[in-house]
């Protein structure tokens, strides 16, 4: 009989491409995932292949949110039987780790950014302190830990020298391995109203929050008339998008999270994609964005800012070009440079990174990360 683990995280479920991977590996490995996460005002109902809840809460934001999430994942953890803990990043380790403690089970902390480091702590000092704390606190006790890349790995491994984890397992947040390129089974520019001859740009990502490059996109679309750019997600910038939107003259497409199947047709329909987090936080600084492994397994060239992990993988596999700045000068003159390699040679591209670049590849670290987790009871 599959064993059952708690799989915590603060979002509502739907749309986290990892947790879902990650809990199909995790039932693979014989465990029974039971997802925790939370309603929010947009949230459609749970449409997920595994057990899970959502829990309602009075604030969206600020200390009161995060007070009451607390005490939520605490009473939810305190009701379910579980045999294994999984908590998603810093904001639901707390109660994960009071109550593996508690329940005397392994636990496992799956890091999906340095979140001390995140946009919304830049400039925050009380706040970002209180995380930081938290962090101190528990993740040196920790033995197994898990995040997105190597560069934070590398950053954690030198903040906590001497915690039990030692370095933290990497998964990458990749696609599983498709046999051909993604494909759409409708006609996006049709749908859209995207004219045959324009160029049709995509910048998509779950939360498009502050400096993740919307606003750059948007002025760079600006003085491009050719150009027809859809934003896919949702967040601030999202938000800032859909604002914008009557003074472009039907040339920005502002779009809410979809299914990951349909989000991947849409994004194979287009011309080329953008990554442009702005190296203003030390989180996007080390990030390694979702929607640069969607691009290449839609077989479309990516076109991104220079943060040290992306601009890895664009130069190890030549699947696009890499901004001189975010000017709508030097976006510009990026995009004129993939635009002007036949769009076969990058599917060619694409595909061959896709064969390296993918789920499958990453999760093997999953079952290490348990084994570690279950050798500490």
């Amino acid at each position: 009989m599959a064993k059952s683990i708690a799989v915590l995280v603060s979002n509502d479920l739907n749309h986290d491409q990892r947790v879902l991977k990650t809990c199909a590996t995790l039932e693979s490995l014989g465990w029974k995932p039971v997802l925790i996460g939370r309603e929010m005002k947009e949230s459609k109902p749970l449409a997920i292949p595994f057990q899970g809840f959502r829990m309602w809460l009075p604030f969206e934001r600020g200390f009161c949110f995060y007070a009451f999430l607390q005490l939520g994942m605490l009473r939810a953890l305190s009701r379910i039987s579980t045999e294994a803990i999984w908590a998603n990043d810093l904001d639901t380790l707390l109660p994960a780790f009071i109550m593996s403690r508690v329940k005397g089970v392994p636990l496992v902390y799956d890091s999906h950014e340095y979140f001390t480091e995140a946009a919304g702590l830049t400039r925050r000092p009380f706040q970002r302190g209180v995380w930081l704390q938290l962090e101190r606190l528990i993740f040196p006790r920790l033995t197994a830990v898990i995040t997105v890349n190597e560069g934070i790995a590398e950053a954690y491994q030198e903040r906590y020298p001497h915690s039990r984890c030692q370095r933290p397992l990497v998964v990458r947040n990749m696609p599983r391995k498709r046999s051909k390129p993604a494909a759409s089974s409708q006609n996006w520019r049709k749908k859209l109203n995207i004219p045959d001859n324009a160029v049709f740009i995509i910048l998509q990502g779950a939360y498009l929050d502050k400096d993740r490059g919307v606003v750059q996109a948007v002025k760079a679309l600006r003085e491009q008339t050719t150009w027809y750019l859809v934003v896919v997600g949702a967040g601030e910038e999202w938000k800032w998008a859909q604002s914008q939107v009557n003074a472009l003259n039907g040339r920005l497409i502002v779009l809410p999270k979809m299914p990951f199947d349909e989000l991947c047709g849409l994004t194979a329909s287009a011309d080329v994609g953008l990554s442009l987090d702005q190296g203003l936080h030390g989180n996007y600084i080390m990030s390694l964005p979702n929607k640069l492994f969607d691009y290449i397994h839609a077989g479309i060239p990516v076109v991104a800012s220079p943060m040290a992990e992306v601009v890895r993988v664009i130069d190890d596999w030549n699947i696009g070009r890499v901004v001189k700045d975010s000017s709508p000068k030097g976006i510009a003159e990026a995009v004129a440079a993939v635009l002007m390699i036949p769009s076969n040679k990058w599917k060619s591209n694409c595909y061959e990174a896709s064969c390296e670049l993918h789920w499958e590849k990453e999760e093997q670290n999953i079952h290490q990360a348990m084994k570690r987790a279950q050798s500490a009871i």
